[in-house]
């Protein structure tokens, strides 16, 4: 598992997010506080405080890379 902090400050930038990383097959959980919401599910994600950054689990070893290409626009 990797994490990385990730900031979706706009509506534009959580359909962009949760579209860029459900071309992927493992899993991803947004964490923010004591809440652990999956990151595919764009109503999860509007349940957040989105003004702060947000941390981001990847569950995955073998397309880390791809998936961290696919997560720089979003990466603080």
């Amino acid at each position: 598992m990797k994490t990385v902090q990730i900031s979706l400050n706009s509506i534009d930038k959580v359909k962009s997010f949760v579209n860029d990383i459900t071309k992927f097959e493992c899993d991803f959980d947004l964490v923010s506080g004591r809440y652990v919401i999956d990151a595919k599910s764009i109503m999860g994600i509007f349940s957040l405080d989105l003004s702060k950054p947000i941390d981001l689990n990847i569950h995955s070893e073998d397309s880390a890379t791809d998936v961290m290409e696919a997560l720089k626009p979003y990466m603080i």
